[in-house]
Order: C-alpha cells, then sequence, then structure tokens
C-alpha cells in the first residue's frame, strides 16, 4: 500500500522533506476550490502534512506530504489527488455532468464547481435537531458553538445540554452564542452521565432528526447535509454515522490514538449494516466496537430512538461504566429491523487526548465500557448466546488490534503509554461490576430506567 492511500492503514512514517518529530498538520482540499489547504488546527512547525481531499465536499481519500519552508506545495498536492483519485474523481463529475468540463483543467488547478445535480448536496427543509452534551468545560464549548452556528442546513435548532452543572459558566457561553444566534437554546440535565444528557436532549428536541456531537469536535459547516444524506442511502435508514477526522497530531499521544480511531477515522466509501442484506460476515458481527462508527459523529430518527427507549443511562462517559452506550444503541437499532448508514460525507473533526496520562483514563474506559455493555447483553435472554459464540473471536480481534495500531503508527514517534495495556485490561475485569452497580443507580434516580 503506498502512502498516499492511507486506508485503511494510515501510516505516519515521515516522507522525504519533513522534519522528524515535529508533528502532523491536519487539513483538507477541496479539488473544486481555489482556497489553499487548511485545517482546524492552524500550520505551525510541523514536518507533515496529511490532507482530507475532497471533491465538492465529499471525501475521497488522504494524502500525505511534507511541509517545506513555505508550507505545502499546494500544485503537486492538488495533480497527485487527481492521479491517486482519478477513478472517484471521474465517477463524481460524470454524475454531474461534469466530465467534459474537467478535460481541459490543469493538473494543479481547481476543478469545476459543483453543479446543480451534485450527489453530494441533499436539498431538504426537514427539521434537525444538533445536540452537543457538555459539563463544565465552557472555553471548549465556546469553539464548538462558533462552527455549529456555521451549518448550513436551513431548518436546524442547535440544543446545548449543560450535564450536571457545578457552575454558571456553560449558560453565559450559551445566551452568549443565542444573542448572536436564536437556533441556539440551553437546557440543563442535572444527573450525570453523557447517556442522560443524550436522552435530555432526545425529550427536548423539536426536530426529525438528531444529530449528536461532541463539545470538543469541530464540525464541518455541511456536516448536516453529510447526515441527510446517509439517511437517503436506504428506506430502512433510522441511524447515520460519519468520518471523525483527527483534527491534530501534534503529540505521541495523539499520534497512537490517531492510529488505534482508524476504523472510524479514515473510511471515505459509504457503508449499510443492517441483520439481513447488509449483514457483515463478520463473526463479530454485529457486536464489533467501532465498526459503525462513534458517538462524536450520531445522528438518529428522533421517533426510532424515542421508540428504543434512548440511550442506557448505566452506560457512558460520566457514569462508572465510562463507556459502550454507543455499540448498545447501534446492536438495538439493528435488532429492531432497522439500518445504520456511515456516510463518510457527514465530516466532524475531533481532538484527541494530547497527553499519556489522559490516554491512559480512555483506555481504561474502553475498558470498562466494552465489558459493561457485554455484562448488560449476558443478562439479557435474546443476546446471551450471541455473545458468548462471539468470546474466542473477540480475543483474537483484540490482538489483531494492537497489531495494525503498530503498523498504521509505522515507527513513528506514537507509542502506546507505558501500562496502556494493562489499563485497558483493568478496565475490561471491573466493567460487569460497574455496569451492575450504574445499572442500580440509574434505575435509583431515573423514573424511565435505561434503554432497553
Amino acid at each position: 500500500m503506498t502512502s498516499e492511500e492511507l486506508a485503511p492503514v494510515v501510516p505516519l512514517r515521515p516522507m522525504p522533506g519533513a522534519v522528524p518529530g515535529s508533528g502532523t498538520w491536519c487539513c483538507e482540499l477541496d479539488l473544486a476550490d481555489a482556497a489553499p489547504p487548511h485545517g482546524v488546527v492552524p500550520l505551525g512547525a510541523h514536518g507533515l502534512a496529511r490532507a482530507l481531499v475532497r471533491l465538492h465536499g465529499e471525501p475521497l481519500g488522504y494524502l500525505t506530504a511534507p511541509v517545506g519552508p513555505h508550507g505545502v506545495d499546494e500544485a503537486a498536492l492538488r495533480a497527485r489527488a487527481r492521479t491517486v483519485f482519478a477513478e472517484a474523481i471521474a465517477d463524481h463529475l460524470d454524475a454531474e455532468g461534469l466530465a467534459v468540463a474537467a478535460v481541459d483543467v490543469p493538473a494543479g488547478a481547481p476543478l469545476p464547481p459543483a453543479a446543480a445535480g451534485c450527489p453530494n448536496h441533499v436539498a431538504s427543509d426537514i427539521r434537525v435537531t444538533v445536540v452537543v452534551c457538555t459539563r463544565d468545560r465552557a472555553a471548549v464549548l465556546a469553539g464548538c458553538l462558533e462552527r455549529l452556528r456555521a451549518l448550513t442546513h436551513p431548518n436546524l435548532e442547535i440544543l446545548v445540554v449543560d450535564n450536571a452543572p457545578t457552575d454558571d459558566s456553560t449558560r453565559a457561553v450559551v445566551a452568549a452564542a443565542r444573542e448572536r444566534d436564536d437556533r441556539v437554546r440551553h437546557v440543563v440535565e442535572p444527573r450525570p452521565g453523557l447517556s442522560a444528557a443524550r436522552n435530555r436532549g432526545l425529550a427536548e428536541a423539536r426536530g426529525a432528526v438528531l444529530a449528536y456531537t461532541d463539545d470538543d469536535v469541530a464540525v464541518d459547516p455541511d456536516w448536516v447535509q453529510g447526515v441527510l444524506r446517509g439517511f437517503g442511502r436506504g428506506p430502512a435508514v433510522a441511524c447515520v454515522t460519519g468520518l471523525v477526522c483527527t483534527a491534530a497530531v501534534d503529540t505521541p499521544a495523539e499520534e497512537y490514538f490517531d492510529a488505534r480511531t482508524a476504523l472510524w477515522s479514515t473510511r471515505c466509501t459509504p457503508e449499510l449494516f443492517d441483520l439481513a442484506e447488509h449483514r457483515r460476515d463478520d463473526p463479530l458481527y454485529p457486536y464489533a466496537p467501532g465498526l459503525f462508527g462513534t458517538g462524536a459523529n450520531l445522528s438518529f430518527d428522533r421517533q426510532v430512538l424515542l421508540d428504543l427507549g434512548g440511550f442506557d443511562e448505566a452506560l457512558g462517559a460520566g457514569t462508572l461504566t465510562r463507556g459502550g452506550e454507543d455499540l448498545d444503541v447501534f446492536v438495538r437499532v439493528l435488532r429492531a429491523g432497522h439500518g445504520i448508514a456511515y456516510e463518510p460525507a457527514a465530516v466532524v473533526w475531533h481532538h484527541h487526548r494530547a497527553d499519556d496520562a489522559a490516554l491512559l483514563r480512555q483506555l481504561y474506559g474502553y475498558g470498562t465500557g466494552l465489558s459493561a455493555y457485554l455484562t448488560k447483553c449476558l443478562l439479557q435472554g435474546g443476546t446471551r448466546g450471541e455473545v458468548l459464540r462471539r468470546v474466542l473471536p473477540g480475543l483474537r480481534r483484540r490482538r489483531r488490534i494492537a497489531v495494525e495500531t503498530g503498523e498504521r503508527l509505522g515507527g513513528g514517534s506514537g507509542r502506546a503509554p507505558a501500562g496502556a495495556a494493562r489499563r485497558e485490561l483493568l478496565g475490561v475485569a471491573a466493567g460487569p461490576v460497574l455496569y451492575l452497580r450504574a445499572r442500580w443507580r440509574a434505575r435509583a434516580v431515573s423514573s424511565v430506567g435505561p434503554g432497553r
């Protein structure tokens, strides 16, 4: 596999001309836009650039390039993209009737702008509620809201769920945003936990579609358009996930996490999942963490999510279990007969844990969340046998994840912090007890109880 392909393995080894150890600048370049490559984090003293290449907003894939004294050679990057993604570019332009107009465009120049029939542009006035759950992170939330206010969908509300706040800082940030944009609303969920906050968003939303994201995420202006494109992939689609691009790779911890999460941060091909025609020939399916996407970019048909009972409040960040709620809701969507669409055109950018201590906490949470969710399945007759049959394939998959992560790192500076494997295994061991305690606690404080 060449370094230009970057999927499914994303090597971060320095290319000729790069400055070793200076980090990777994460950016994007649209081949039909005259704007130079740009990123959520500005270009600094980076040695390598990794660009998400797009055409009329549609992700085609990734390219890497050295950062020289004058930045990235934009013309060379465009020319290389025209070669590497030639087939995808031709298919896209053919669908829009623009193939002829692109024939004489020089390799390093922008391609024609989108036509009226661009498949990546969805004409819809459906009401969409964007829900961002946050807790005592006002400074981070302010940047998130700036990006949310730039969303292009015409019928939109932005609902900030202030989860068990200890002060009024979040309320103040939302009030300031609302003065500039009356689409922004603020609600308080006093019960701590991401699932409780998401369920409050579900109850308060006015839209037919709910699009959830996190406060450390920067959404693309056309994110909601991509979400709606995902719902249009099939009549049974009730849940849409999307591409969660890495916003920055400036530390070894960020580099490791980026390599670990490539399953949902580099896939640029749409996929459909269900338990019938689009079922995967995978021994873990559908109990495969990361396969469907992640909670940082997660949308639902609101009525379907209501019918499912919302999120399990014994699972997720802010609870004893620390995670597992996204895999739980994915499997419940499928078992109810609905479909999930992975739609790369629904693009967001995520800031990863930048230091070893935060990364170790995240890995521990991965362990607790997974085994807590599996404990829930073992306590239910309908899923107990399915999970037990997947124990051995699951152990083999866990070993393979470590190997694949190393391959993506490609010998760079990124590495798991000392004790990472042990911390994750400790989380796995603790998860069952934590789930039982969290379930009791959730039932004690909620008249609704956890999701089914």
